[in-house]
């Protein structure tokens, strides 16, 4: 029996086809990767937070939107900047994590060269916003930068101070839209944003803490779950707390403070008892972002506390309007 051998150069078509295909496929993986590097879904934070400015402003102009969306393209490309650079930087520890170990660098989709290319881009691009933006401070934007590149360096590896700066990072999105527009800085309101972020970090912290031990994060070899319970704790009370002061006090609502931080007390509370119960019980918290946005609960209530405090900010502003509804 003779066996014909093909000739030696000869390539199967399967072959040649997947190498006329490979590279065609490869890009679109390629700007998949990069945009999730970025996390877009994260941009929710920026999004949420540079607005509530416009909370206390006495009419929605043009101009100030125009400002605040500028602020918030600021913002979401600082924070893209952020994680970019604190994947390239932690890449060897995220392949350690079950879930992190699958971000683009961490799992080689992207290579660290691109990510470097990639991070420079969105710095040039950073500071065409803050330059060729409004003439407003962009100090905040600034201080996140450069409080990240010390959380990436040194903050992230000390316990207790590694949540507060990232609770922090949150509360500067905040100054910034007040900033944006030019109004005066609600101190209590600041506060709360400060320590909802902590709380939503902590439960973070906790999830981490139980899933893959300190393997992953040196600081969580100063934290036990037990800390992180009471910690939970402390920062909800804090969060209610601000948050019920803001409403009666500070914000905008006139002669219907009281009435909206009694609507508002069950609200929230509901929302943090929600919050604690799917940290404490269900085992989430990892992903605070995701978390919230799928929680039908804390959604729900979210958007009640939304239409409790709309209600009352249009009665306070329109007294024909509530005299007319109220009589």
């Amino acid at each position: 029996m003779r066996v014909i051998e093909p000739p030696f150069n000869a390539e199967p078509e399967s072959t040649a086809e997947s190498a006329v295909e490979k590279p065609a496929s490869a890009r679109p993986r390629t700007v998949a990767a990069l945009v999730a590097l970025i996390r877009p879904l994260h941009s929710a934070k920026s999004l949420l937070l540079v607005p509530i400015a416009l909370v206390d402003t006495g009419g929605w102009t043009l101009p100030a939107l125009g400002r605040i969306g500028w602020a918030i393209a600021a913002f979401v490309l600082a924070g893209a900047c952020v994680y970019v650079g604190n994947d390239i930087v932690d890449r060897h520890r995220d392949r350690l994590h079950p879930v992190k170990c699958h971000r683009p660098i961490a799992a080689g989709h992207v290579p660290v060269r691109v990510a470097l290319v990639y991070l420079a881009f969105l710095l040039a691009v950073l500071c065409g916003v803050i330059g060729f933006g409004p003439g407003r401070p962009y100090w905040p934007v600034l201080a996140y930068l450069v409080l990240n590149v010390a959380y990436s360096r040194v903050l992230k590896h000390i316990p207790l101070i590694d949540v507060g700066a990232v609770a922090l990072g949150f509360a500067l999105r905040v100054i910034q839209g007040y900033l944006a527009i030019g109004e005066r800085i609600s101190g209590w309101l600041v506060v709360a944003v400060f320590s909802l972020s902590l709380l939503l970090v902590i439960g973070k912290r906790r999830q981490e803490l139980v899933e893959s031990g300190p393997a992953h994060r040196p600081a969580l070899r100063g934290y036990s779950v037990e800390l992180a319970d009471h910690l939970l704790q402390l920062t909800c009370v804090l969060s209610a707390i601000a948050g019920l002061i803001y409403v009666r006090t500070e914000a905008p609502l006139g002669p219907y403070g009281q009435a909206a931080m009694l609507l508002s007390t069950p609200l929230a509370l509901f929302a943090l008892f929600r919050y604690l119960k799917v940290v404490l019980v269900d085992g989430g918290g990892g992903d605070p972002v995701r978390g919230l946005l799928r929680d039908r609960g804390i959604a729900a209530t979210g958007v009640a506390l939304a239409i409790v405090l709309g209600v009352t900010t249009v009665l306070a502003r329109h007294p024909a309007l509530a005299a007319e509804i109220l009589r």
